[in-house]
């Protein structure tokens, strides 16, 4: 299927790894010219070399902290066209409810919330102006299922998708459309790697580890297994495409089925 996503100009925060790395190479492989971005130019060289070998867009690298105010601004001045801006940028880290400070909780609404917020609002005039574009925020099942080992991070997961939904009724009527995208349990890098240091702590296997998180931790889980960045990927990629124009204010998941609902 033709996505007809060459030569469309994309955002993909936080891609240099995990589902956003996973978002800019199918976009990439589409045709689209994707910005890739990261905190260190070094982290966005690497990516933009990997994804070089199957993309047939252009690669442009920007590396800055797009969770702060200065490097939204820069971007923004230097690409200031950007049709398709997917906002992944996000961090998470199981603390007890208690040992949450104040600090933590701004940082986790700053990285996760704000970031998303402000690049929107940057290139949502441009966007208007050619009445056409689309903003995809990559929410969590944990904004629906709130995890009690991390509910400040749960909580910016709710966050996005009021964001999601309200931008979205405030460009109805336009080619814009917004939405967030609910993935579940997924083995993207940061993920994987704090699985299998848990697994290797408790003396098993990524698989033994896999098959027990998913009977006592997630067992509402349908799929029984992490999701590759890559499912969560595919989806994003017809989302933002001109082919999905009628879907627009929706929290789409790709979670394997685990928030227990049919709506």
């Amino acid at each position: 299927m033709d996505l007809q996503l060459n030569n469309k100009l994309c955002l993909v925060t936080g891609s240099t790894a995990g589902i956003g790395y996973a978002i800019a190479e199918v976009l990439a492989s589409e045709g689209a010219r994707v910005i890739v971005n990261g905190r260190s130019q070094k982290s966005v060289d690497s990516a933009i070399a990997q994804l070089a070998l199957n993309a047939t867009g252009e690669l442009i690298g920007f590396a800055g902290d797009l969770s702060t105010e200065d490097a939204a601004e820069q971007l923004a001045q230097k690409h200031p066209a950007v049709e398709i801006l997917v906002n992944n940028l996000g961090i998470f880290e199981p603390v007890s409810f208690e040992d949450i400070s104040d600090d933590d909780w701004r940082r986790f609404f700053d990285v996760n919330v704000l970031s998303g917020v402000r690049l929107s609002r940057l290139f949502l005039p441009a966007m208007k102006q050619h009445n056409w574009g689309r903003i995809v925020f990559i929410s969590s099942e944990s904004g629906v299922q709130i995890p009690a080992e991390m509910i400040h991070y749960g909580m910016t997961k709710t966050a996005q998708l009021a964001v999601s939904r309200g931008l979205a009724e405030a460009v109805a009527g336009t080619g814009i459309t917004v939405n967030s995208v609910l993935p579940g349990p997924t083995k993207s890098r940061g993920v994987g790697d704090f699985v299998e240091d848990l697994a290797a702590q408790e003396g098993k296997s990524f698989e033994e580890f896999e098959k027990e998180f998913f009977e006592k931790v997630r067992p509402t889980s349908l799929i029984k297994r992490f999701a590759t960045p890559n499912e969560v990927a595919t989806l994003v990629a017809y989302i933002v495409s001109p082919l999905a124009s009628a879907t627009t204010g929706a929290a789409l998941r790709v979670d394997g089925g685990v928030v227990k609902s049919a709506f």
